[in-house]
């Protein structure tokens, strides 16, 4: 079982989706490490050896951020835009989309499931 950076790896996946299961490490990325410590893309998690594990290990604990680094790292980010009250914490605060996504309709991931509100009532002709 390769464990790297807190997290175990899948055993029967290739290793270049294998990394990705590590927070802060997407496609390319791993493709990068894996480039950088010799090993073939399409090696398997549990082909690699013990050299291979730990050229990847020092690769990732040298260059990168990941995982509880980067997680607070995102956090203190936002908590920093919530502080100084711009807009972009202004949005992470209501909960709405940051980036200038219309939110009339759409962006149900963050405003969350739909509220309805009565329509108004007409008033009796005379």
């Amino acid at each position: 079982m390769a464990r790297i950076a807190g997290i175990d790896l899948p055993k029967n996946k290739r290793g270049e989706i294998g990394l990705t299961y590590i927070y802060g490490i997407g496609k390319s990325t791993a493709k990068r490490i894996l480039e950088n410590a010799g090993i073939d893309l399409s090696k398997k998690v549990n082909q690699w050896n013990d050299d291979e594990l730990a050229a990847i290990r020092g690769f990732i604990n040298d260059e990168l951020k990941v995982e509880g680094v980067l997680r607070s790292e995102v956090q203190m980010n936002i908590k920093r835009l919530l502080d100084i009250a711009c807009y972009r914490g202004l949005r992470h605060r209501k909960g709405l989309p940051v980036r200038g996504q219309r939110t009339r309709t759409n962006s149900r991931t963050r405003k969350g499931k739909r509220k309805t509100v009565a329509g108004k009532k007409k008033a009796p002709k005379k």
